[in-house]
């Protein structure tokens, strides 16, 4: 039977055991009600771990880690400040791999922390604003503990049965939101090469920051295009209201937008809400190569730390900075790469550090994310290198050609012996 708990009224040192290892729903779906106890309680259970694969929060922090051990698939949104104190332990895989970890207990899950929307009148609630291994979580785990918040959308998907939930805590309160980003001259111009590749018809895959946005705002001139995508923030709703994205031509989930998470403010969330017209799935939906094999058109757009002159990317590290993540790259890549009619992008700025540092480099600082037989088109401020089917040799001459001009030089002499011996 569910016990039904006032924020107030939450002590974990009741529910939880030394040694727990929790697992929690990440981005605007962390239970930051739950986060907020854990921090304050944890110590005194004491051996508790925890894993979130992204957080936006601000919570977690290098001093909040004292009361329990992190873990991430990488160090996305407020996660990097951890990461910075060497306080959040990496796993690699992808997030379309976390559910099946999970239900293989090789990622080790005592309690699953959710947050949900208030149950309707059958007494079943919906995951709101995230989808993708909760699922899994609550399933594998010996106590869920459930932050029902009424601030929280309905959306279609995934359901949890009260009957599920050990532990409910009642709150109302905004969920973490991400406002859309700045865009800056640098941004515009790579959104720019890359909406190119964008024509009616195609199915959109993005992740969220400036130059997602940039590209969904050049897009208002497009028709019938469609959503199916690991997260999706509030450029959707601009171009729903605009009559640019209907899914009238997919060929499966025909009229709907299909997502994992819901990345963005109450703006999206309220958009969101009761929609019939969006659909939350869990990765083993949005991710599996299966069901991505059947949309024509995909274009799908991701970013890189930094690429290097053969086509490798790296998503996650710089140097000895662990900045980025794996995410759903891969499977996006590959999927965008192999549709009839559709693109894989990759899309960073050409430089980083103030112009200082090259971000098309003769050898990558960190690990490869995505490998170069994956790699479709790269896109910069400068331009668009398309590399699929290229030669090692002519694939150094497209991605110099989209370098910043002061680094351009540097890497041709880097590029001759590439260039000579063919590989």
């Amino acid at each position: 039977m569910t016990a039904v708990i006032d924020a107030v009224d939450l002590d974990l040192r009741e529910i939880l055991r030394p040694g727990d290892r929790i697992v929690m729903g990440q981005a605007c779906g962390e239970p930051t009600t739950l986060v907020e106890a854990l921090i304050a309680q944890g110590a005194e259970i004491g051996r508790l771990s925890a894993f979130i694969a992204t957080s936006f929060s601000g919570l977690f922090t290098p001093a909040a880690t004292d009361s329990f051990a992190l873990s991430s698939m990488g160090a996305i949104g407020a996660l990097r400040a951890v990461t910075k104190e060497h306080r959040l332990a990496i796993v690699p895989c992808h997030v379309s791999r976390v559910g099946p970890l999970i239900e293989a207990g090789i990622l080790g899950c005592d309690v699953a922390f959710v947050q949900v929307s208030p149950a309707d009148e059958n007494g079943e609630h919906s995951f709101g604003l995230i989808s993708d291994y909760v699922r899994a979580a609550v399933a594998a785990a010996r106590v869920v503990v459930a932050e029902v918040n009424d601030r929280v959308p309905w959306t279609s998907g995934e359901r949890l049965s009260a009957s599920e939930i050990d532990y409910a805590v009642t709150v109302s309160r905004t969920p973490a939101e991400v406002p859309p980003a700045r865009i800056g001259p640098v941004d515009a111009a790579i959104a720019e090469h890359a909406a190119a590749y964008i024509e009616d018809g195609a199915v959109l895959q993005t992740g969220i920051g400036a130059v997602p946005d940039g590209i969904l705002r050049l897009l208002h001139d497009r028709a019938d295009l469609g959503v199916h995508s690991g997260m999706i923030g509030d450029g959707l709703v601009d171009l729903v209201e605009a009559g640019v994205i209907t899914n009238a031509r997919k060929k499966i989930d025909r009229g709907v937008s299909v997502t994992g998470a819901l990345i963005g403010t109450e703006r999206l969330y309220r958009f969101a809400d009761r929609n019939p017209a969006i659909r939350m799935c869990a990765t083993g939906y949005t991710h599996d190569a299966g069901v991505l094999s059947q949309l024509e058109r995909l274009v799908t757009v991701n970013s890189a730390v930094e690429v290097d002159l053969t086509g490798q990317v790296n998503a996650e590290q710089s140097g000895a900075a662990y900045i980025g993540g794996t995410g759903g790259q891969v499977d996006f890549v590959r999927a965008g790469m192999r549709s009839p009619g559709g693109h894989a992008v990759i899309a960073l700025p050409a430089t980083a550090k103030g112009g200082t540092v090259s971000r098309i480099t003769a050898a990558l600082t960190g690990p490869v994310t995505t490998a170069r037989t994956d790699v479709d088109v790269i896109v910069t401020e400068f331009g668009a290198a398309e590399l699929a089917g290229r030669t090692l040799a002519e694939r150094t001459r497209r991605l110099i050609a989209v370098a910043h001009p002061d680094f351009r030089e540097e890497l041709e002499r880097a590029a001759h012996e590439i260039q000579r011996r063919g590989f």
